[in-house]
């Protein structure tokens, strides 16, 4: 798995360092998952922020400019309402296990989901959806794995070069 470390050589030192659970917590509460470590430990490094000009990801503290809750709750209702439209999706946009949980977008039209395991000791997967295509792309991997990727330029279904024609920068979003 890819290291907090490995990430900030590519993108730079956060700025944000969350420390207080609680926010992590009421998000957690309300929608019976855990979400997974790695994915905490950069959000609460870097918090809401976008990436590349193209990738946002949200933190669940409201002082960080974006909620991952209230994001992830819009997320799920709108998906729901339009489930019909989305055929090509594995299986249904939720939190409950075996379902697709959406935490992070793309301005070039894609979303991210988690793949919520169904037992507690399987892994969480990345898939993204895009939307010009319709096409839903799994990805083994975990979160970590996927941004590092991401970073470097490999295809992860959501494309860095033509937004970070140098090296990848992040920048806080409100």
């Amino acid at each position: 798995m890819a290291t907090l470390a490995q990430i900030k050589d590519l993108l730079g030192e956060p700025r944000f360092h969350w420390a207080d659970p609680a926010p992590w917590c009421q998000v957690e509460r309300e929608l019976g998952v855990t979400f997974p470590a790695d994915f905490r430990e950069v959000v609460d490094a870097y918090g809401s922020i976008v990436i590349n000009g193209q990738l946002y990801l949200e933190h669940p503290a409201k002082e960080s400019g974006r909620d991952l809750g209230q994001k992830t709750r819009e997320e799920i209702e709108d998906w729901r309402e339009n489930e019909e439209d989305f055929g090509d999706l594995p299986s249904r946009v939720g939190s409950g296990p075996g379902e697709l949980l959406p935490f992070a977008s793309a301005a070039s039209g894609e979303c991210l989901f988690f793949r919520v395991p169904v037992e507690p000791s399987m892994p969480w997967w990345i898939g993204v959806h895009e939307f010009d295509s319709p096409a839903y792309v799994a990805h083994d991997m975990t979160f970590s794995d996927w941004l590092l990727a991401y970073l470097t330029g490999e295809n992860v279904t959501v494309h860095a070069r033509n937004f970070a024609a140098g090296a990848p920068f992040f920048e806080p979003v409100s």
